[in-house]
C-alpha cells in the first residue's frame, strides 16, 4: 500500500481551500491533507500533524504567511514550502525566500502544477545520495560542510542547519571544487528550469545567504563571474566521510 504525502494547506479562503484539498486528494497516488485558516493555526496543525510539505497563502487573518515561516524556519529548516499568492512583485518573491520559502505557485493555478511542484521538491528533499563517500567537504581552515545531514561546521561556533536548497547549492559548488558552475545548471538541479525569472532571483538570494554564512573565513570566495555562474574558491580539502 502507497503512504499518502501528508500536506497541510493553509488557506483562509473557505471556498478555494475546498477546491484545492479535492484537487490534491483525487490525485493518482494521492495526497492527506490537514488544512488552517490562518499562520497561527498552521503553526499548530505543523506542530502537531507533522506534515511533509507546507502548502500556504501569504495574506491571512490574525497571522500571514511570512510570519508563519518565519516561526517555523526557527526550529525547522528542512521542511519544504510553497506558496500559493497573487503577489508576484520581485520585491515580494525576495522577501518570501529570504525568510525561508521553498517555491512560489502563482494563483491562480491548476491542481496539476501545484502537483508538479510539490513532487519537484519533495525528490529535492529526499535526494541524499547514501551511496556517495563524498558527503563531507572541508571549505578553507574554518568550515565542514556535512553534505548528509545539511550541516554546516564552523571552528568556534554552533553547527548551522541549512535548507534544503542551501544544502543544494553549497555541495553543487563544493562538488565543482574550485571550477565555474554554470546557473543554468544550478536552475535545473535546483528549481527544475533553466530560464525562468523567479528561480533566478530565488538563486541570487540563496547565494547571498551563503556568502554571509562563510564569511568567518577570508580565505573562502563565492564569486560571480558574469553571465556565466558561480565559482566558490577555497583551501580545498576533500573530507570523505568524516570531518
Amino acid at each position: 500500500m502507497t503512504t499518502m504525502t501528508k500536506v497541510l494547506l493553509v488557506e483562509d479562503d473557505a471556498n478555494l481551500c475546498y477546491i484545492i484539498k479535492g484537487g490534491l486528494e483525487d490525485m493518482i497516488g494521492g495526497y492527506e491533507v490537514e488544512t488552517a485558516s490562518d499562520g497561527q493555526e498552521g503553526i499548530r496543525k505543523w506542530k502537531s500533524w507533522k506534515p511533509e510539505v507546507i502548502v500556504s497563502d501569504i495574506e491571512m487573518p490574525v497571522m500571514d504567511g511570512y510570519e508563519m515561516v518565519r516561526r517555523i524556519r526557527e526550529s525547522d529548516a528542512c521542511i519544504p514550502i510553497l506558496f500559493t499568492s497573487g503577489r508576484v512583485s520581485p520585491k515580494d518573491v525576495v522577501k518570501g525566500y529570504e525568510i525561508g520559502v521553498n517555491n512560489y505557485v502563482k494563483k491562480p493555478f491548476l491542481p496539476e502544477e501545484l502537483d508538479a511542484h510539490i513532487k519537484a521538491l519533495l525528490r529535492l528533499t529526499h535526494a541524499r545520495e547514501p551511496e556517495r563517500a563524498d558527503t563531507f567537504f572541508r571549505i578553507g581552515k574554518s568550515y565542514v560542510f556535512d553534505a548528509e545531514r545539511s550541516v554546516l561546521h564552523q571552528e568556534g561556533h554552533p553547527d548551522r542547519e541549512l535548507t534544503v536548497r542551501e544544502s543544494g547549492l553549497l555541495r553543487i559548488l563544493c562538488e565543482g571544487q574550485g571550477h565555474v558552475v554554470r546557473r543554468e545548471v544550478i536552475l535545473s538541479r535546483l528549481w527544475d528550469t533553466e530560464d525562468d525569472y523567479f528561480a533566478s532571483r530565488s538563486l541570487d538570494v540563496f547565494v547571498s545567504r551563503l556568502r554571509k554564512m562563510l564569511s568567518g573565513d577570508p580565505d573562502v570566495r563565492l564569486k560571480t563571474v558574469k553571465g556565466v555562474g558561480l565559482v566558490l574558491e577555497a583551501g580545498w580539502t576533500h573530507a570523505g566521510t568524516e570531518p
